[in-house]
């Protein structure tokens, strides 16, 4: 199993600064309100107590540099909202960075590149050694919709669970649902589940389910819930 942590981090790399717009003060505002805070140390805290440990890859950069969890292309419905790869808009719409091709390559060749690298490396070790893998994306989301959310509407449960019709099969799903309790959704107020996309939509050896908590609910409730179904896993 392995544990992905692709919004915890807030690390700006000065190289990276000047071509966000906004001040400090507004960035530093916008930051608070899209990173999974505290999505790192559940998921840490939950492989530590598990039965056999998962493999754990928590992203230290912002996703206000690169966001490592989008389509790099057309196929990433957010870039509709500015907010793809590389984000253009900020959470209320407003713009944060100019469109600058030769930035956005620079940075995608700095950070969603090597990213990927990483996940899809740690996956085909995984499938070689066990003949499959298990990958629990690990999220947190805001108790009221930000502006920027396009599917907004509907329920906030304590847990949502986000699920892929191609890597998320039923047995993965019950054991969260049983983990988890009666707090959970799926696919509300967000849905999906992160695959390497060489291997997304196209290798049923990848399991995948997204867990998003919701912000306040309480941490060590979570995190024996993870571990509970790490073990189921």
């Amino acid at each position: 199993m392995v544990l992905h942590v692709p919004h915890a981090g807030v690390d700006i790399p000065a190289w990276t600064r000047p071509h966000l717009l906004l001040d400090d003060a507004t960035l530093a505002a916008e930051v608070a309100a899209l990173t999974d805070h505290g999505t790192g140390e559940i998921a840490a805290a939950a492989a530590r107590a598990a039965r056999t440990r998962p493999w754990l890859l928590v992203n230290p950069v912002s996703r206000f540099v690169v966001d490592v969890e989008r389509f790099p292309d057309e196929r990433e419905e957010m870039a509709a909202v500015g907010m793809g790869a590389v984000y253009t808009h900020g959470t209320r719409g407003q713009r944060i960075r100019d469109d600058d091709p030769a930035h956005r390559d620079a940075l995608l060749a700095a950070f969603y590149a090597p990213w990927a690298e990483a996940v899809e490396t740690l996956v085909a070790q995984r499938i070689a050694a066990t003949g499959g893998c298990v990958l629990i994306d690990v999220h947190s989301y805001a108790p009221d919709p930000l502006p920027y959310e396009r599917h907004g509407g509907g329920p906030r449960p304590p847990v949502c669970l986000g699920t892929d019709p191609v890597h998320t099969p039923a047995w993965l799903v019950a054991a969260a649902r049983a983990a988890f309790g009666a707090g959970v959704a799926l696919d509300t107020p967000f849905s999906g589940a992160y695959v390497p996309l060489s291997r997304h939509g196209t290798d049923p050896r990848v399991s995948a389910l997204m867990v998003e908590i919701r912000r306040g609910t309480d941490p060590a409730a979570v995190t024996g819930a993870l571990t509970e179904l790490i073990d189921a896993a």
